[in-house]
């Protein structure tokens, strides 16, 4: 048997965390996280595509989008919407799909959006991974996703964007 103690650190090991700041408005982070046609553009690690992009953002809503990498690999995410306080939070469940579009292991997104002046801190919390490594994989795509949106949100306040 595990201990309490064991059992959470655990847990908590297979959480991930992220925060960035992003100068601009917090309804436009949210925009973006909502609107298929905005999502597409920044979702994925440097150097994916998006190719497919569905979202129906209402509570019990799903999205469905398909990455690819460069060298052409499609992999195919979905999930429900749990969540949604426009413009500060939106709650999602987020899995993988397997080869037949059967969702693998499902995590929870939380992303919460808080202004700082002409700015906004996002917060992106998932959990609970089946791993470590399946988390840290998660961290270094988010990342990379995180830093497509800073520069998709740089075009969209200096109107580059609709």
């Amino acid at each position: 048997m595990i201990a309490k103690n064991q059992e959470s650190l655990a847990t908590s090991e297979r959480e991930l965390t992220i925060t960035r700041i992003f100068d601009a408005p917090r309804s436009l982070v949210f925009q973006v996280w909502t609107q298929p046609e905005h999502f597409a553009r920044w979702l994925g690690p440097k150097d994916f595509t998006t190719t497919f992009c569905q979202m129906d953002v209402r509570l019990g809503g799903t999205y469905r989008a398909c990455i690819q990498s460069p060298e052409g690999t499609n992999h195919w995410m979905q999930g429900i919407y749990q969540q949604i306080v426009e413009p500060e939070r939106l709650v999602f469940t987020f899995a993988w799909e397997d080869e037949q579009g059967k969702p693998k292991h499902q995590t929870l997104v939380t992303i919460t959006l808080t202004e700082q002046g002409r700015k906004t801190r996002m917060t992106f919390h998932q959990a609970i991974f089946e791993s470590v490594e399946s988390r840290n994989s998660h961290q270094t795509g988010w990342s990379e996703c995180f830093d497509r949106l800073e520069v998709y949100l740089a075009d969209a306040r200096l109107g580059e964007i609709s």
